[in-house]
């Protein structure tokens, strides 16, 4: 049975390799939005992803999005022609474009992605225990049929508990920003002040800026003191391996809610208060006093859904 699994960010990568090497046919197809990163990982996919015949499309954004979308369907149809189920991560083009026999798979932890709800024709929605319903906008009245699943995304492709047992002096500090032209990156994002790197060793991983192999990111992550980042995603990562992470948004997730409630060092900047700076930068030296949540079996929920 033919899948089409379509890659829109590198997250989604790192998300789905695992899934695919479980699932994956020869027969299958990757739709790949052209972006830097995205790109990257799929030129060095050995031993992370199966290789499987790729399809790129260009990314709806920006100047003549409304064009560049009129061609990713075109592209995809073609691609998706005879595919039996399609599996996407807030992307809607390729559910419009699948066949209408074939199952549409809607991954999304993204409340606010409001147009790529309104834009999706899932036959099935996979949506965590703590999205919040009210912030999505259109997707709850899809006539789709929803699933609920426990834990982040990245529950399902990092691994528990991967971090260095003491802070380097000065702290070792991965720092992430934004190109800025995503969807809802406009009212989401907030710059990081260059006071706040001082007395910091930073290594740099911003986006489309990432050297070496991207595959390895996850593995520098976990080998940092701390992280700071625009990036929500990044984030979520960062502080489920046990690393205290300052997250600077505007950006409201459920996700980033039960990273608070179940007690992980996420330091939310809202605005530029030094305040949670300060609280930051002490959590870096109380590692040994952080109670890090069992790991859910989210990766085994996911396969379950995308299985039957």
């Amino acid at each position: 049975m033919a899948t089409g699994w379509v890659i829109d960010h590198p997250a989604h990568a790192r998300l789905l390799a695992p899934l695919m090497r479980e699932l994956s046919s020869p027969e299958d197809v990757i739709i790949a939005c052209e972006r830097p990163e995205v790109r990257a990982m799929i030129e060095n996919c050995d031993g992370h992803m199966p290789r499987r015949r790729t399809v790129w499309v260009p990314r709806p954004i920006g100047k003549g999005r409304w064009g560049k979308a009129w061609r990713r369907t075109r592209i995809s149809r073609k691609a998706l022609k005879g595919v039996e189920k399609v599996i996407t991560i807030g992307a809607p083009i390729e559910l419009r474009a699948a066949p209408k026999s074939a199952r549409r798979i809607y991954i999304t932890d993204t409340e606010i992605n409001h147009l790529a709800h309104s834009l999706a024709k899932p036959t099935d929605v996979i949506i965590p225990t703590h999205f919040i319903d009210s912030l999505s906008g259109p997707l709850m009245k899809k006539k789709a049929k929803f699933h609920r699943i426990d834990g982040l995304h990245g529950h399902i492709h990092l691994q528990p508990h991967m971090r260095p047992s003491g802070v380097s002096q000065p702290p070792k500090v991965l720092v992430r920003e934004l190109v800025g032209d995503g969807i809802h990156d406009e009212n989401e994002l907030l710059r990081i002040p260059e006071s706040w790197l001082d007395g910091l060793t930073i290594h740099r991983a911003d986006e489309n800026e990432v050297k070496g192999n991207p595959w390895d990111l996850d593995r520098m992550i976990s080998g940092m003191n701390g992280v700071i980042t625009q990036s929500v995603t990044m984030a979520s990562e960062a502080v489920i391996m046990g690393v205290p992470t300052l997250l600077v948004t505007k950006a409201k997730r459920g996700f980033l809610d039960r990273l608070h409630e179940d007690g992980y060092p996420l330091f939310v900047a809202r605005e530029h208060d030094e305040s949670i700076l300060a609280a930051w930068l002490a959590g870096l030296h109380l590692l040994d006093a952080l109670d890090i949540p069992d790991w859910p079996n989210t990766k085994s929920e996911m396969l379950d859904l995308l299985k039957h």
